[in-house]
């Protein structure tokens, strides 16, 4: 899997993820750049996907 990148507004983002997601939080969704692996198994522990799954989520709504 190649390294995700997120193009855009990250607050438009966050905003369709909660849209998604009632349950996330802006704690959850906090990403600080170099840190992609860390937010991801956040993601994955709260949403009970896999990496690849979380990925492939996130893409689809940017």
């Amino acid at each position: 899997m190649d390294k995700l990148e997120i193009k855009g507004d990250w607050n438009e983002l966050k905003g369709k993820m909660k849209q998604a997601h009632g349950d996330l939080t802006d704690d959850d969704l906090e990403r600080e750049d170099g840190k992609d692996d860390e937010f991801l198994g956040k993601l994955q522990q709260k949403l009970g996907k896999t990496k690849d799954e979380v990925v492939a989520w996130i893409r689809s709504l940017g």
